[in-house]
């Protein structure tokens, strides 16, 4: 009776939390002897777990409310007793692992969080967007802006890219002033630009891919500074020329061949050029039987190309300018020219200083010609001009620089009132820009749309 009696006294201290349960071994039997039945009870009561002794229903929620004072009762109870582990091990709490967000062949090697963008709210805008507005109606926005703001619209998005670069946009390109053109003329070349103005530029070595079908129409690339290989490559993409500048180049034969499939040419100024044939020159002067105006003046020729030009030039030019070749321009090749040519209506040739008096009776064949320059021809005296104007009913223009002086000028314009006598100190033949304004921008007679500026 005192066996069981002790025995409830200890499981009812074990229940009144948080003080610590009797010691284990006040439970025991203190008689000598085997225990009896109920004595066995007892002790394996009091070595079940918290939660399955049968006088103990705690609910989760006091269970929680007394967490934190359990665990201080339970160390205790190891510090001073020798308390069972089973009533321990029930109240540890349990390690979560991590779970991958996603099962899959991706997720084998390492884990991870699929992340998930919140929504913003759309806020209403009053208005119309330009993401709404047809292609046809942002190329016609585009086409109000220069060149500098074109460019950074095409860095906005891919639409507006694919806008920025249209061929409708850069049709007519103007790159001059722009240091080191490069790269700037091979994207200009590729956007399918029909007129390009880049005189006066440097050009460093260029590796020009795909020229293969460019849509140039008018190009001048006067004075400028670059590789014949790259020149090659452009001139080479082209077959739909019409107006050609390459005044002071340095060209070869494979350019004149490239400029030979150019059957529309009607403008050429090849002033000053260097570096081909004359087999080259008449080659292309042959295939480009359209050439109304042609400036060859100044190259670095012989009398072999000399009498290239006037023996391959096509009855349809116009404007010749055939000055500065000095001993290499004869009277024989006047008149070649002038049985080939018969339509003349603008010839130059200055500096020609084999030309004499006897030249006028060869010219007056030209009954078109209304501008004539023979400037420091010195063998022309000052008294074969007084006829001029009864060889050449339509002449308006004579530029005789260099051979009438100051004096007799007064003199002569009687003798020719209808005649302006040294009036024009520059040819203007076959070139892009106005002679006297370098710096005006106009292109044939025409201004481009993108133009680059300082």
């Amino acid at each position: 009776m005192a066996v069981c009696l002790k025995t409830e006294a200890a499981v009812g201290e074990r229940t009144r939390l948080p003080e610590p349960g009797p010691p284990v071994q006040d439970l025991t039997l203190k008689a000598a002897g085997t225990p009896s039945p109920h004595q066995i009870e007892a002790m394996r009561r009091v070595s079940m777990p918290l939660q399955d002794l049968p006088n103990l229903r705690v609910q989760g929620s006091v269970l929680r409310t007394n967490k934190r004072k359990l665990r201080g009762s339970v160390s205790e109870g190891l510090d001073s007793e020798c308390t069972p582990r089973e009533l321990i091990q029930p109240c540890s709490p349990t390690l979560k692992h991590q779970r991958p967000a996603c099962k899959g062949k991706e997720n084998d090697g390492e884990q991870f969080v699929l992340a998930r963008r919140s929504r913003r709210k759309k806020e209403s805008v009053s208005g119309v967007s330009l993401d709404h507005l047809p292609d046809e109606l942002l190329l016609r926005i585009l086409f109000c802006l220069p060149l500098r703001d074109l460019l950074r619209t095409s860095a906005v998005c891919r639409r507006w890219h694919r806008l920025a670069v249209d061929e409708c946009l850069w049709r007519s390109v103007d790159l001059e002033g722009l240091i080191h053109v490069g790269p700037a003329l091979q994207h200009v070349l590729k956007t399918g630009v029909r007129r390009l103005r880049c005189p006066r530029a440097f050009m460093e070595e260029l590796h020009l891919s795909d020229m293969s079908s460019l849509q140039l129409v008018q190009m001048d690339m006067s004075n400028s500074t670059i590789p014949t290989p790259a020149l090659e490559s452009i001139i080479g993409g082209c077959r739909l020329l019409e107006y050609l500048s390459l005044e002071g180049l340095q060209l070869s034969d494979a350019i004149m061949t490239s400029l030979s499939e150019n059957s529309r040419l009607l403008q050429l100024n090849l002033s000053g050029c260097s570096g081909f044939s004359a087999a080259a020159l008449a080659h292309m002067l042959d295939s480009c039987s359209c050439i109304q105006q042609l400036n060859i003046s100044w190259c670095s020729f012989n009398s072999q190309h000399v009498k290239s030009v006037v023996a391959h030039l096509s009855s349809s030019v116009t404007h010749l300018n055939l000055s500065g070749y000095r001993e290499n321009l004869t009277l024989e090749d006047v008149k070649v020219l002038v049985t080939r040519c018969t339509n003349l209506q603008i010839l130059d040739l200055s500096d020609s200083t084999l030309l004499m008096a006897d030249c006028f009776q060869v010219l007056r064949q030209l009954g078109r010609l209304v501008h004539l320059s023979l400037s420091r021809c010195y063998q022309i005296h000052l008294a074969a001009l007084t006829d001029v104007g009864q060889m050449f009913p339509l002449l308006g223009l004579l530029d005789m620089f260099g051979v009438v002086h100051t004096s007799h000028m007064a003199a002569l314009k009687k003798d020719v009132p209808h005649i302006s006598i040294n009036s024009k100190p520059f040819s203007s033949i076959a070139r892009p820009t106005p002679a006297g304004r370098p710096g005006d921008g106009t292109m044939w007679h025409q201004r481009c749309r993108l133009r680059f500026k300082l």
